[in-house]
């Protein structure tokens, strides 16, 4: 994959555009990354009111009717459901691995089948989040693992 990068002092704004012979599968996911490079999801953190960036977010989880955004240095409470979120996040960066955690795929380092079928995750941040068996296959069909 070739990057360029060109600088028009005409432009005022931003512009990105992907030149290629396929729509494949990987130039798809380029795209949406670029669509969402922008995107974020409000919360609040130490009280005080922030956005959270997509490209930040490691895990998303539900406790005790809270949800919790986690990035590597802080973890802040969000009003939206999970299942709202999961709704707005691109299926093919975020995983719903559990019934009370979304994951980022993009920050999934290593994959460890565990005798349970359960699937242990590492993050980016060193962190181990388990995706319960009941979603483990959907999680290896979307990366192409085969049994």
């Amino acid at each position: 994959m070739k990057v360029s990068i060109n600088q028009d002092q005409k432009e005022n704004s931003v512009f990105a555009e992907i030149h290629c012979r396929d729509i494949t599968d990987e130039v798809s996911r380029l795209e949406r990354h670029i669509r969402n490079f922008e995107s974020f999801i409000p919360a609040k953190c130490d009280g005080e009111s922030v956005s959270i960036s997509y490209g930040d977010i490691l895990y998303i989880e539900s406790v005790d009717k809270k949800t919790f955004v986690y990035t590597e240095t802080k973890v802040c409470t969000t009003e939206k459901r999970l299942y709202e979120l999961e709704e707005m996040l691109d299926p093919g960066d975020f995983f719903r691995c559990s019934k009370s955690m979304i994951i980022h795929l993009n920050k999934v380092t290593n994959l460890k089948p565990e005798i349970t079928r359960n699937i242990l995750a590492t993050l980016s941040n060193g962190e181990v989040v388990i995706v319960s068996r009941r979603y483990a296959m959907q999680l290896k069909a979307l990366l192409g693992i085969k049994n």
